[in-house]
C-alpha cells in the first residue's frame, strides 16, 4: 500500500501533461499491476456545465489520466477505484451577455461573430466503490475531488478569412478546490484486467465562483479504461505454470 501511495503522489506531481502521463503509464505499468491492483490509462469525453449561469450549453472536451482499480475481496465483486484525470477540463459554453457581465468580460466590438466559453482546468481525483457483476457490468459511486490550476474565458471565432482565439484568465475568481459526488455504470470488454467503457455523472457541492452560491460544476463523462502491462504478467504466469 505504501508503494501504491508513493507512486500516486509521484504521478500527480510530475505527470502534468498528457504526454508525460502516457509515458509514465507505459514505463511503470508492469510494476504497478498485481493480483489485487489494476493500473492503466483512463480517458474519454465529458460534457460539463456551471450552475446559475444563463448559458445552458455544455462545454465538451477530452480528458486523460491514470487509474488504480484495487480489488477488495476474493470473489472479484467489490473494488476501490481511484486515480487522477491529469488532462481534464470543466466549464460552460456559449456564454450569454449576462454571463459575460457577471464575469466582468467586455466583448471586443471588433469581433461580432463568435462564442465565449468558461474553461476550468482541474486535476480530478475520483474515490469510488465499485460492485462488479458476473456479466461484466459494474456500478460505481463515491466522492470526487478537484484541484483547479488554470481558468480562463475563451473567445473563439471561425470565419472564411481567419480563425480568432482570445483568452482572458480569471483564476482569481475561481475556488481552487472542488468536491462532489459521482456515480456511473460500465462494462468490461473482457474479464478482470481488461478494457472497459462506461458513463459517469459528477455533481459538485462547492461553488465554482468565489462567493457566488449555486455555481456548482456538473459533468457527464463517457469514458474508457485500458490496463497497462497486464498482458505480460499473464504470459509470465502461464510460463511459470508450464515449468
Amino acid at each position: 500500500m505504501w508503494r501504491f501511495l508513493t507512486v500516486l503522489v509521484f504521478l500527480v506531481s510530475f505527470g502534468s501533461t498528457a504526454h508525460s502521463q502516457v509515458l509514465i503509464s507505459l514505463l511503470l505499468g508492469d510494476k504497478l499491476n498485481s493480483d489485487k491492483i489494476e493500473f492503466g490509462l483512463d480517458g474519454g469525453l465529458n460534457w460539463s456545465q456551471i450552475g446559475n449561469l444563463d448559458s445552458n450549453s455544455s462545454y465538451r472536451t477530452f480528458n486523460l489520466g491514470f487509474y488504480f482499480d484495487i480489488l477488495l475481496d476474493d470473489k472479484n465483486k467489490w473494488s476501490f477505484y481511484t486515480g487522477v484525470l491529469v488532462k481534464s477540463q470543466l466549464g460552460a459554453d456559449k456564454l450569454s451577455e449576462q454571463d459575460l457581465e457577471f464575469l466582468e468580460i467586455t466583448p471586443d466590438p471588433e469581433f461580432n461573430e463568435g462564442t465565449y466559453s468558461q474553461r476550468l482546468n482541474y486535476f480530478l481525483v475520483p474515490a469510488l466503490m465499485r460492485y462488479n457483476f458476473p456479466n461484466r457490468l459494474y456500478l460505481e459511486g463515491g466522492p470526487q475531488f478537484g484541484l483547479m490550476y488554470k481558468s480562463s474565458v475563451d473567445f473563439n471565432s471561425e470565419t472564411d478569412e481567419r480563425d480568432i482565439e482570445i483568452r482572458k484568465y480569471n483564476k482569481d475568481k475561481i475556488n481552487k478546490i472542488d468536491a462532489g459526488i459521482s456515480g456511473g455504470i460500465g462494462y468490461r470488454l473482457s474479464p478482470r484486467k481488461g478494457m472497459s467503457v462506461g458513463l459517469r455523472y459528477y455533481y459538485g457541492f462547492v461553488n465554482t465562483y468565489k462567493g457566488v452560491s449555486g455555481t456548482n460544476n456538473s459533468s457527464l463523462f463517457a469514458k474508457f479504461t485500458i490496463p497497462i502491462g497486464t498482458g505480460g504478467k499473464k504470459v509470465n504466469q502461464q510460463n511459470n505454470q508450464t515449468l
